[in-house]
């Protein structure tokens, strides 16, 4: 992550291999019942992990009660090992049709024939956790599924919120890392190059801690650093995604977030297009909100510290280091706007014309990328 390791990841799936579809849904007895017989009627197994062995037995019967042609057996750790050993080849051997289980199952198992795992009170376990055990599933060509049982929404903590979410975002095949990296911001990582597990990641939060990594260990090998500008925009044009456009709140945090960590077009675009397929046509509002957040990534790119709009005029503030050469500056400025004048010595203040405020921004994007390709030239 922060370049002291070359890491190689493995992407491409096994063939014939689909993602595993995930559902996170309210303890329901329906819902356990409606899985277990769509699994049992193209001829599947079922894994149904309970993490309390006192309440095994109990859970058994209520699966019985729902399903009672469905053939169960019960696996746990504290099972002597011969009796476990046997247990596990009689359903691998299809003497049964679902595995009643704790967190025994987590790692090491293979039944192709296992495409349906069930994972009562899923807010307790820890993301690696949830992401092993829906990894028993889905080890052939079918089609697998995987259900998270919550109490409800209104009873999850915050953290196991965001761990549940973050599962069922990242289903597709190969987003390991990705989950990785999601556990490792949602628990912290502490000290990464000292020796305690501890630190300030915190108090700084985890992307700019590893900014500020990536810095230190520019710096120590002797590359140039230059300043990381994140420049402030004071536009008479906001942007937002509407609750009509993307209703669920988490899902409008999350994608307000990854804006926030854009720093290409070509991820700005790629988010574009995905909001597109996903949500349908961006309204107004969101295309306002992408027209900004283009503005912001031109403006850090020419180092401006500042943009603030005033009126039919906007104030550009440079800085010191900026890529932009002075003659290039007043190049640009000549030809572009002609009424241009410096406010300071690194502030330039440019007009606008008297249109609409969207045909303002989006003049003031126009010019800033006509800006940016002279700079690079």
């Amino acid at each position: 992550m922060v370049g002291l390791r070359d890491c190689s990841i493995i992407a491409t799936p096994p063939e014939g291999r689909s993602a595993i579809q995930t559902m996170v849904t309210p303890y329901a007895e329906e819902t356990i019942e409606r899985a277990i017989r769509d699994e049992l009627a193209r001829g599947g197994q079922v894994f149904f992990v309970h993490n309390r062995i006192d309440t095994l037995p109990a859970m058994q019967a209520l699966l019985q009660r729902l399903v009672p042609e469905c053939r169960s057996g019960i696996a746990h750790g504290q099972m002597p090992e011969r009796t476990l050993e046997a247990i596990m080849m009689r359903f691998l051997e299809r003497h049964f049709d679902l595995l009643l289980c704790t967190t025994i199952i987590e790692s090491g198992l293979d039944i192709p024939s296992a495409n349906t795992i069930i994972i009562n009170h899923a807010e307790t376990f820890g993301l690696a956790q949830l992401y092993q055990l829906r990894g028993r599933v889905g080890r052939s060509v079918q089609q697998a599924y995987a259900y998270l049982l919550i109490p409800g929404d209104l009873l999850l903590s915050e953290t196991a919120r965001k761990r549940i979410e973050a599962l069922e975002e990242f289903s597709e095949l190969g987003a390991g890392i990705h989950l990785a990296s999601r556990d490792l911001e949602i628990r912290g990582a502490g000290n990464l190059l000292g020796s305690q597990q501890s630190g300030h990641i915190a108090s700084v939060g985890f992307d700019l801690y590893c900014q500020m990594l990536e810095e230190a260990i520019r710096t120590v090998r002797g590359e140039e650093v230059l300043p990381r500008i994140e420049p402030e925009l004071r536009l008479e044009v906001q942007g937002y995604l509407p609750e009509t456009y993307v209703d669920s709140e988490a899902q409008r945090l999350e994608i307000y977030r990854r804006c926030a960590l854009l720093t290409e077009p070509a991820a700005l675009e790629a988010l574009r297009q995905e909001l597109q397929d996903r949500f349908g046509p961006p309204p107004p509002a969101v295309e306002r909100l992408l027209l900004v957040i283009e503005v912001k990534l031109l403006a850090r790119q020419l180092f401006l510290e500042r943009i603030e709009q005033r009126g039919l005029e906007v104030l550009l503030t440079f800085h010191p280091q900026t890529p932009v050469e002075p003659h290039r500056l007043l190049q640009w400025l000549q030809t572009t706007a002609p009424r241009f004048r410096f406010h300071s010595e690194r502030v330039v203040r440019m007009p606008l014309p008297h249109t609409t405020a969207e045909a303002r921004l989006a003049l003031l994007k126009k010019r800033l990328q006509q800006l940016h390709v002279d700079a690079s030239m």
